[in-house]
């Protein structure tokens, strides 16, 4: 598993398209983040209708959290699992270990992988969701961090057994806490073929890290891929990395396609937006309709423009 170097050079294999439900989080969706400890948009759309509308968009699947499915009790996920096969829609699940923001998307190693198999997915995605000391900058492999991986890394192992026995895949993720080689190294520690990275391709600006250079760490060793699009704006208020619609931002998504098509054995993208409040007093109802007009101008673009997914090809 260690120094994994995959060289595909299959450029015409089919990629199908999902979507990460934080897409929509104005909506209630995915994970309401950055408003304050716990704080939650009312949700106005769920998760039935949610793959009605995936169907409708042409998308091929759906990475979801615990806040889409509201409840996790047997009856009501095999109610979701039934609601995705008969739809043809692929689930992947995405946990978190201690989300700063909203901690309904918190789970156990244990509890995220029977959630993953009872849904149908055949992976959970994982967050670290590593307290980073500051400044970020040069901070790669910092004691502190490492303690915490080394925590990480006890809980995964505890958990093998488990992941064997239900025959699913675990990615790690390059979050906005962690580099790169972080990621890389924990997964290599573990060292076992189902334990993997979830590739994000914007996050590693929020530790100062290259996003290029990070998709090309993490690609050979990916099961899956969050593969969004910022733009860099810079005002009089300062800097700031913000989400757009696909296509419009600073991420050079035909290379970044490229590189996992050669250097990745990944058959799926998940696409992710981010769209800010860009005014302090916006009425919620306005947020609603920019983040789902993005939305649909994403996927127009992923679809018609790089050509992923492959519902109604």
């Amino acid at each position: 598993m260690k120094g994994v170097n995959v060289t595909l050079n299959n450029n015409d294999r089919p990629i199908k398209l999902g979507m990460h439900t934080y897409t929509l989080h104005f909506f209630g969706l995915g994970e309401s983040w950055g408003f304050g400890k716990d704080y939650a948009f009312p949700q106005t759309m769920n998760l039935m209708e949610l793959m009605d509308y995936a169907v409708e968009w042409g998308l091929d699947g759906l990475q979801i959290t615990k806040v889409d499915l509201q409840n996790t009790e047997p009856a009501h996920l095999a109610k979701i699992k039934a609601a995705a096969e008969e739809r043809d829609l692929f689930l992947e699940f995405n946990a978190s270990f201690d989300a700063p923001s909203d901690s309904r998307v918190n789970c156990t190693v244990r509890e995220a992988l029977q959630i993953a198999k009872a849904i149908g997915s055949d992976l959970a995605k994982f967050s670290l969701d590593v307290k980073r000391p500051r400044p970020y900058y040069a901070t790669c492999f910092h004691p502190n961090v490492m303690r915490q991986l080394a925590v990480r890394y006890e809980e995964f192992k505890e958990a093998l057994p488990l992941v064997e026995e239900l025959g699913l895949k675990v990615a790690i993720e390059n979050h906005c806490d962690t580099y790169a080689d972080e990621v890389i190294w924990l997964v290599d520690q573990i060292d076992k073929p189902m334990i993997g990275t979830c590739l994000d391709t914007v996050n590693s600006i929020s530790v100062t890290e290259s996003p290029e250079e990070s998709v090309k760490k993490l690609a050979s060793r990916a099961f899956c891929c969050h593969f969004c699009d910022n733009a860099l704006v810079i005002d009089p208020l300062g800097a700031h990395w913000i989400g757009v619609p696909h296509g419009t931002g600073d991420i050079d998504l035909p290379k970044v396609l490229k590189v996992l098509r050669e250097q990745s054995t990944l058959d799926r993208v998940i696409f992710e937006n981010e769209i800010p409040f860009l005014r302090p007093d916006e009425p919620l109802e306005e947020a609603r309709k920019r983040e789902l007009q993005a939305c649909k101008e994403s996927i127009a673009y992923l679809r018609n423009v790089l050509k992923v997914g492959v519902r109604n090809r």
